[in-house]
């Protein structure tokens, strides 16, 4: 029984960081959809842990279109990384 009482936290532990994490897609999502991506490249960029948001919104708020922003800003040939 001490075994499993101490299993137990650790796994609810582990469901919780999970849940958390599912909310940062969703608003990842939203920021770039209303910094004028289209709903499937915000959706796409949005569950790339390699991307960096923040400087996506910079480019864009500077004049630069959305669609060269994500291609300026993509990962290297090669690199993983997407949400898993």
């Amino acid at each position: 029984m001490i075994a499993n009482e101490e299993m137990g936290p650790r796994l609810h532990h582990r469901a919780a960081i999970d849940e958390q994490l599912v909310g940062v897609v969703p608003w990842r999502r939203r920021r770039l959809e209303r910094a004028g991506f289209d709903g499937a490249l915000a959706d796409a960029l949005a569950r790339d842990r390699r991307i960096d948001v923040q400087a996506l919104l910079k480019l864009v708020a500077r004049g630069c279109p959305p669609r060269l922003a994500a291609r300026i800003l993509a990962p290297l040939d090669g690199e993983t990384g997407s949400s898993r």
